[in-house]
């Protein structure tokens, strides 16, 4: 029974090894080939990880900004006027200073027409005075003659005819008409000399020495020195940065803004303090501007700084803004056109900040939101910018 027993087993063993070895085989075969695979995969070529692109920056920090805003015009005269001959006559001398360019200073007398026909008219004026009033004189007397007379013979109540009341005021509207021509007189003559009305320079003249002028010819284009003006346009946008009474005017001019004026002569740029005193009662139409005017006080005066603020020249205009808090000045190459802005996290990635421009020029850009203190932003150029990409900090 036990050598029976013992073939069983042994046939038994065979068939589960006839089983088992198949399947070994397969679970061997395909380790193998996990095993290659995973071999494989790890002998190719690995992914570079992402370079990081090297930016500079700059940290920004709020300030306290003057917004000046900019214009440009040309410089005027306060006043400019053509000088007249207000009678008739031939020109008998004149001011030296009475050529273009000339200065000259308030109540000089610029001019005179020959005054001989005026001093005739003068005396024939004081001979109808004296006329006048000797009539006047002889007629107060018949008045008190007719009253003594009336009440010698007259009966009832005399009519003023009788009483010389009419010719008493004829000879008085006589002797006040004869003193107004003698006054006219008087004036006419005064006329003969043409007295500067302001301090002020003579930009041409009409007339010369010998010269017969009529009535209301114009002698001279004059204008005056004491103050320059110039006449500013602005965006109706740039009124919230300047302090303007747009209503009624203040009693102390220093309420209005400072303005600066500047200009290139001889090879330097040139400078003058003025200041802005009024704004046009109207806006343009076309261009819906507003129009300040600065002034500029002795533009000609002695021993300024440069050449004089003549009348004609170009300037450019710095007017002074008001002053605002809490502010970021940025450069202009640092904005995106849709008032963006790249700046790096404390990961060192790159991120995309939207903004609110308060105002910008050429060079710079000034940010009323958007920005935190400390803020790192982005300066450098980036052609392609992805918010998420890592920084390499060339500058902090």
């Amino acid at each position: 029974m036990s050598e029976n027993h013992g073939r069983r087993l042994a046939a038994a063993g065979h068939s589960f090894l006839k089983i088992l070895l198949p399947v070994a085989v397969m679970l061997i075969a395909g380790a193998a080939s996990w095993a290659l695979f995973v071999l494989k995969a790890q002998s190719g070529p690995q992914a570079e990880p992402e370079a990081a692109t090297e930016v500079s920056v700059t940290r920004v920090e709020p300030e306290s900004l003057r917004l000046n805003v900019l214009s440009q015009g040309v410089v005027t005269p306060r006043e400019e006027i053509d000088l007249v001959s207000e009678v008739s006559g031939k020109v008998a001398s004149m001011h030296p200073s009475l050529v273009a360019g000339g200065f000259f200073k308030a109540g000089e007398r610029l001019l005179t027409i020959d005054p001989r026909d005026y001093d005739y008219a003068i005396t024939v004026a004081q001979a109808g005075v004296a006329e006048a009033r000797r009539a006047l004189i002889s007629e107060q007397a018949q008045v008190e003659q007719a009253h003594s007379e009336w009440r010698a013979l007259g009966e009832g109540e005399a009519s003023e005819l009788t009483l010389r009341k009419p010719q008493l005021a004829e000879a008085q509207a006589k002797l006040q008409a004869a003193r107004a021509d003698l006054a006219k007189a008087k004036l006419n003559r005064e006329r003969c000399e043409l007295k500067a009305p302001f301090a002020g320079r003579v930009l041409s003249k009409q007339a010369g020495v010998g010269q017969f002028l009529p009535a209301g010819a114009p002698v001279a284009r004059i204008y005056a020195s004491d103050l320059a003006e110039v006449r500013l346009p602005i965006g109706a946008e740039q009124l919230a940065f300047l302090r303007l009474p747009l209503t009624v005017p203040p009693a102390d001019s220093t309420q209005w803004p400072k303005v600066t004026l500047s200009a290139d002569l001889g090879g330097r740029r040139r400078f003058w303090q003025g200041r802005i005193v009024r704004v046009e009662a109207a806006v343009s139409e076309d261009s819906g501007q507003w129009y300040l005017v600065a002034q500029i006080a002795d533009p000609f005066r002695p021993g300024a700084d440069g050449p004089p603020l003549l009348k004609g020249l170009f300037v450019e205009a710095e007017i002074e803004g008001i002053r605002q808090d809490g502010l970021y000045r940025l450069p202009r190459a640092a904005v995106s056109p849709a008032q963006t802005v790249k700046t790096v996290d404390s990961r060192q990635t790159l991120q995309i900040k939207p903004v609110e421009v308060l105002r910008g020029d050429s060079d710079s850009v000034v940010i009323q939101s958007g920005l935190n203190p400390g803020d790192r932003v982005i300066v450098s150029e980036l052609p392609v910018a992805v918010a998420g990409t890592p920084v390499k900090l060339r500058n902090d």
